[in-house]
């Protein structure tokens, strides 16, 4: 029984021997780490890292070796540390030594060309399906089954993985950061006050004072551009508000409902993309923040959006378009036919949609009570002021305005781009909706349960962009980990493309993607995560001076806007295409195929005389002018006066 003891005494000391000796070869073992995602030829780092023993046992000067399929790499420790920069040329084995200590293993790295799938995909399906919460969906879905397969998962179980990855990676991750989360809220803010102050009749009695000031055709025709131009916030109430105000206006008028259709459509998006506080700003400062990040460029999102006002040729060119035609009284193309029939009587004097789609149209109209216009302008003037005001607020820096060397704009200009724009519009945007609120309560205006009704509806409205948003951050987030924009612009290095030429390129891939999926919402999510970034290193690859460099950047963040707006503008399955017909009681196709002249001939102009000579350095205002100067003689030589009766070809031939 003593023997028994004795053995078994051993052998557990064996067992711990074994043990110990596991542990401490173990921790003389190379802490290796690679990349989550690897890709074929692009430089990536293999960091290593000693443990102590390891490290006192070598040298400080010790070398570290990586060997990939038999190309050799070398770097020297520093604190135990080493990171040799890679390039992975295909599978196979992975060999890292250091001292004498040698750890191996293999790697199976993503083919770099599959990093513009997720992309490629997305905008694929986007002409195919003209639906984009499936194509954002879609492009998200094949880029982390693409990163799983990889992984060494079989086919299936990448796909079954990668849904998986879709929510709990990626979605999750783009709604857990700071400033995408202060986006959904500002947005949902903003959308809660539009339907508030449009339910209490402040929007109904902005709307009435302005429209005491149309008189003719001409003045009609102004009222409308510049109630477009004043309810700048949203597009959507934009165009809700204007066009059913308006209709017995442009009626008693004689002007078309299809001129009223494009009035209201062409500035809707247009004022609601550039103005400083809107439902779009948010989306569009994510956008851009997102890619000053990943270049490091040292601004604000708001300075890049205010440096790119300067190229943001067929928004302000559009706005500017109405007015000379308005100005000079001529129209041309298919809204000529339609305008003249209206000066005869003959256009269109009732709503030409059915019931069905009338029960769609939300009434932002107030019923029984005297709209008064400053339950509107007071909610809408704290956003504007507040967000100011938290600007320089957050932004305050002592030294800058002790600085007797600066002037005023310069201490003005800095500290706004010093300063936190999420804070800003939070407090603006949350303080605009409780003035409004308290306004409509006080007044009696609404009851305290249908005032939040209404918030509550104002938020469900903008569920539909705060998924677009979600979806489009998520594919901002693969493509990143992907390296879309290094791939995007290594392909344009080997194929001599002209950095001067991306903006132009980047308008009209705009409106082709817009024009297909039919919101300007989708293209954006679809375009600046790609663009924004490869423009930039392509700019940088091409030894572009930095001046230059930021003038196409600034150039590539508005065309993307722009040709979104264009695609948009031109579409028939566009949203804001088909509430302007609605709201404006115009048939939907004769909509479509009367603005659609407009809008292309502006796009063309912005194209040839407005992106390309700027990218090449001619300053934007003149260009701007010249544009101008462009559109006035295309109307004077193109258009033809509307009041002149309407002949039918029939009637000339005969």
């Amino acid at each position: 029984m003593r023997y028994f003891l004795q053995a078994k005494m051993q052998l557990i000391m064996v067992l711990l021997l074994m043990f110990c000796l596991s542990v401490q070869l173990k921790s003389q073992t190379l802490g290796v780490k690679l990349p989550e995602i690897v890709l074929t030829d692009l430089k990536m780092p293999v960091a290593v890292e000693l443990d102590d023993s390891l490290r006192q046992a070598l040298p400080d000067t010790a070398n570290l070796y990586v060997s990939i399929n038999g190309t050799a790499y070398e770097t020297t420790f520093i604190g135990g540390k080493g990171v040799v920069e890679t390039v992975f040329r295909a599978k196979g084995p992975l060999v890292v030594k250091a001292g004498s200590r040698i750890w191996k293993g293999h790697v199976n790295p993503i083919p770099f060309w599959m990093s513009i799938l997720p992309s490629l995909v997305a905008i694929v399906l986007a002409f195919v399906l003209k639906e984009v919460f499936t194509a954002l969906f879609a492009g998200i879905l094949i880029g982390t089954s693409v990163i799983a397969f990889f992984q060494g998962n079989n086919l299936l179980l990448a796909i079954g993985k990668g849904v998986l990855m879709v929510v709990d990676t990626y979605v999750v991750s783009s709604l857990f950061d700071r400033g995408h989360l202060s986006i959904i809220v500002f947005s949902m803010a903003i959308g809660g006050m539009v339907q508030l102050i449009s339910a209490n009749g402040g929007m109904q009695g902005v709307v009435d004072r302005l429209s005491r000031l149309a008189h003719s055709p001409r003045s009609g025709q102004f009222v409308a551009w510049l109630l477009g131009v004043i309810i700048f916030f949203d597009d959507y109430a934009n165009t809700l508000v204007v066009g059913n105000t308006m209709q017995p206006v442009v009626d008693r008028l004689k002007i078309s409902r299809a001129k009223l259709a494009y009035i209201v459509d062409s500035t809707a998006a247009p004022v609601a993309a550039i103005a400083f506080v809107t439902t779009w700003i948010g989306a569009e400062l994510s956008y851009i923040q997102d890619g000053i990040d990943k270049i490091g460029l040292e601004m604000s999102a708001y300075q890049v959006f205010i440096n790119s006002l300067a190229y943001s040729f067929y928004p302000i060119l559009t706005l500017i378009f109405i007015l000379l035609l308005i100005g000079q009284n001529r129209d041309f193309g298919p809204m000529l036919k339609a305008e003249r029939l209206a000066r005869q009587g003959l256009g269109e004097s009732e709503r030409l949609v059915s019931k069905s789609e009338k029960s769609h149209l939300k009434d932002y109209l107030t019923s029984g009570k005297r709209p008064k216009a400053f339950n509107a302008v007071v909610p809408v003037l704290v956003i504007i002021f507040g967000t100011l005001g938290g600007l320089l607020f957050t932004g305050w820096n002592a030294a800058v305005w002790n600085n007797t060397d600066l002037s005023l704009a310069t201490k003005v200009s800095e500290t706004i781009g010093a300063g936190d724009s999420y804070k800003a519009l939070l407090w603006s945007s949350i303080s605009g909706l409780a003035v409004a609120l308290l306004l409509t309560v006080s007044q009696k205006l609404l009851r305290i349960h249908e005032a939040m009704e209404n918030v509550t509806e104002g938020f469900r409205v903008m569920l539909t962009a705060i998924i677009i948003l979600t979806l489009a951050w998520s594919v901002a987030l693969v493509t990143e980990h992907l390296h879309t924009a290094d791939f995007i612009s290594a392909l344009m290095l080997k194929l001599s493309f002209s950095p001067y030429l991306i903006p132009a390129l980047t308008f009209i891939l705009g409106a082709l993607v817009a024009f297909s999926t039919g919101t300007s919402w989708g293209t954006m999510a679809i375009l600046y995560p790609l663009l924004l970034p490869s423009s930039w290193l392509l700019t940088q690859q091409a030894g572009l001076e930095h001046s230059q460099s930021m003038s196409i950047f600034y150039s590539v963040v508005s065309a993307v806007l722009s040709g979104a707006i264009v695609g948009d503008h031109a579409s028939p399955i566009s949203d804001t295409t088909i509430l302007s017909s609605i709201s404006s009681g115009c048939n939907h196709i004769r909509h479509v195929e009367t603005q659609m002249p407009y809008a292309l001939t502006v796009a063309g102009i912005s194209v040839v005389v407005g992106i390309i000579p700027s990218s090449f350095g001619v300053p934007s205002w003149i260009v701007m002018l010249l544009s101008i100067v462009v559109m006035w003689l295309v109307i004077r030589f193109l258009g033809k006066s509307p009041d002149k009766p309407f002949v039918s070809p029939e009637s000339e031939n005969s």
